[in-house]
């Protein structure tokens, strides 16, 4: 026996290239000699033409015939933020030093009785206890912001007593649902969001089945043991404005006075839209484009409704400003951002603040995900049903999303900075420019091929004595 094993490793120590040369003459000829129908590289035209993600997801809906639920959100290539850039402080005005102070704090609801104040201008999205993510991930999330100044906001599923205890901020989404309405818990929140839609889901509720809704998130959402837990399409029977009109100023009496927003997907009607939640005397309004994602959405929803969160920011601007709004209405956007330049750049259009959602369940899992892979997805990590959430260390996610959050401001920092401005309240779209003219066009930026004209009033300080110090050279000039 050992000496047949001897010999076979000798062969393949020695004899690896004929047997490889073998292989690659049996399949090439195959390949190159088959008639294209039953040929197997048929399969890359095949591929090429269908798509491999449109091959997948038709192969899962022949195999079960449900309903498909994709993660993530969509998939295809919307109009984004990278034609854009901004225009750099050199020769006048000049780029702020590097060691001075630079604001970045953002008032959302300012004429609220109690506005909500954050240290940083992003905060993290509604991402769901129990229909989305496990306790552990949650209370990581809540904890990082906290340790940021910045706020964390419910999602749609149940709200941990822990959670509301470790976070700073807390933005209770009111959603369709029958759990998350007590008043002991309207009178904790910081800010109050309808949902009335998302970009992934637009305005669609769903059912969660006992078996995809285990553990203690089912006790924290009132659920009986094999009862569905239920997403209703409206907040009322026969619901009309009026209605969701008196429901804001319920929450508003309720909480105190603190901010009450609506949340919705951004659609070929914003402008519409936006004026029926002005109707119901809002203090901030979430818009979430069309590349926004959800733990599980039906492609349809995700790839074929909504607009591009480029679109939707810059068309909601311009309405809120029509309506003499922008001051009194706070905008928040979400969909698609994932570095701190798109953060950036939403906040240039006009912005207040913005929602991270999908970048914060990679960072929150950041070398954690490498339990899972290379045999399952990454977020197998941090969803409630995930195989590998008991692997999940919250410790270590509190101190990665912290050290993301923290390393995005600094990032927007040096950036405003570099354009010679010292807070977030100098920053406008006066500061951006498109390397693409359709773009420019639409925002009414300049299209970087053309000159920009100059202002007639540079930016020239005319004190009497200005004193500028060199620390290398240890000298003054003085006019």
């Amino acid at each position: 026996m050992i000496s047949i094993l001897f010999i076979l490793c000798l062969f393949m120590l020695f004899g690896w290239r004929w047997i490889a040369k073998q292989m690659v003459k049996k399949m090439g000829k195959i390949a190159l000699t088959d008639s294209y129908q039953e040929n197997i590289m048929e399969l890359m035209p095949g591929m090429r033409h269908m798509g491999v993600q449109n091959v997948l997801e038709n192969s899962l809906r022949a195999e079960t015939g449900d309903l498909l639920h994709r993660p993530m959100g969509s998939s295809k290539k919307w109009p984004h933020f990278d034609p854009i850039t901004f225009i750099p402080a050199q020769t006048t005005p000049f780029p702020v030093d590097g060691e001075a102070e630079v604001d970045v704090k953002v008032t959302i609801g300012p004429k609220a009785k109690k506005p909500m104040e954050i240290n940083v201008p992003f905060m993290i999205s509604g991402m769901a206890y129990g229909v989305a993510l496990s306790e552990e991930v949650r209370l990581a999330l809540a904890e990082a912001a906290k340790n940021v100044g910045t706020a964390i906001n419910s999602g749609e599923g149940g709200v941990l007593p822990e959670e509301l205890d470790k976070a700073g901020k807390y933005i209770l989404q009111f959603s369709k649902t029958k759990w998350s309405k007590e008043e002991d818990l309207i009178k904790r929140a910081d800010m109050i969001e309808i949902k009335l839609g998302q970009g992934a889901l637009v305005g669609m509720g769903g059912k969660i089945s006992p078996k995809n809704l285990t553990g203690r998130a089912r006790e924290v959402m009132g659920l009986k043991e094999n009862e569905d837990a239920v997403i209703f399409e409206h907040f009322y029977e026969n619901q009309t404005l009026e209605d969701l009109k008196g429901l804001v100023e319920k929450l508003r009496n309720l909480s105190g006075g603190v901010p009450i927003g609506v949340k919705m997907g951004a659609g070929g009607k914003i402008e519409e839209d936006i004026d029926h939640v002005l109707s119901m005397g809002v203090d901030y309004i979430a818009i979430d484009g069309g590349q926004a994602a959800t733990m599980g959405a039906p492609p349809i929803l995700s790839d074929d409704f909504g607009i591009p969160t480029l679109h939707a920011v810059v068309r909601a601007v311009n309405h809120l400003e029509k309506r003499k709004m922008k001051d009194q209405v706070s905008l928040i956007v979400s969909g698609g951002m994932l570095t701190p330049g798109h953060f950036l750049k939403v906040l240039a259009l006009g912005a207040d603040a913005v929602y991270l959602g999908s970048v914060m369940l990679f960072t929150v899992s950041h070398s954690q995900s490498l339990s899972a892979l290379p045999f399952e997805p990454p977020t197998q990590v941090v969803w409630n049903e995930g195989k590998f959430k008991n692997q999940f260390k919250a410790e270590d996610g509190v101190k990665a999303a912290e050290k993301f959050l923290t390393s995005c401001t600094e990032e927007i920092r040096i950036a405003l900075r570099g354009m010679g401005k010292r807070s977030l309240k100098e920053l406008s779209k006066k500061d951006l420019v498109s390397y693409d003219q359709l773009t420019a066009e639409m925002i009414d930026i300049p299209f970087s091929f053309k000159p920009i004209e100059k202002s007639d009033k540079p930016n020239v300080r005319t004190d009497n004595q200005r004193s500028v110090t060199f620390e290398k050279f240890k000298v003054k000039i003085k006019e």
